[in-house]
């Protein structure tokens, strides 16, 4: 059985398969291996979170799905800082657990929605989460730490905070489309 409480790095280390099954947080925050993409982990984790949602989604209440998203927000927030620590870096890009809880927010929110929709969503949350526009940057440097300082709960909590934000943009963006 792993240990629960592995070394912290002290140099940033790459994540890497033996890294990701290393520890149950390190599995959950690299979305269980699709942040391991050598390119774009944010997409393929955005990704990975849309074809697990259309599995889900016939299977979960709105309540259940209430109940995943806070218990994946406050368990994503422990992983998150763990495997940030021990990857010695404050919000590196195979941490997808946010990608995955903000755009499972966003489907929720937005179904029922035909394919196009979701497609829109998604392309619309990639925008926010990338280009980090306005509330989104605010968001994303609100928790940053400065190099050589320790990583904390703090920037465990700023690694989902962005996207969330960038997931409400994304929303709003819907929302004001659908009104007009």
């Amino acid at each position: 059985m792993p240990a629960l409480n592995p070394p912290v790095a002290t140099a940033a280390r790459k994540p890497i398969w033996r890294f990701m099954l290393a520890h149950p947080a390190h599995a959950i925050a690299l979305g269980f291996g699709s942040g391991l993409s050598p390119v774009a982990p944010g997409t393929v984790g955005t990704l990975w979170a849309w074809a697990a949602f259309l599995v889900l989604q016939p299977h979960l209440s709105d309540r259940q799905w209430a109940l995943l998203l806070t218990v994946g927000a406050i368990v994503g927030w422990w992983a998150c800082t763990v495997a940030a620590r021990h990857l010695a870096v404050a919000d590196p890009g195979a941490i997808v657990w946010d990608e995955i809880l903000a755009f499972w927010l966003m489907l929720w929110l937005v179904t029922p929605a035909g394919w196009w929709a979701q497609l829109w969503a998604f392309a619309l949350f990639r925008l926010f989460d990338a280009a980090k526009p306005g509330p989104v940057a605010w968001a994303d440097a609100l928790f940053k730490v400065r190099r050589g300082q320790p990583i904390g709960w703090a920037q465990g909590f700023g690694i989902l905070f962005d996207d969330l934000v960038a997931a409400l943009c994304a929303l709003l963006v819907i929302a004001i489309w659908r009104f007009l």
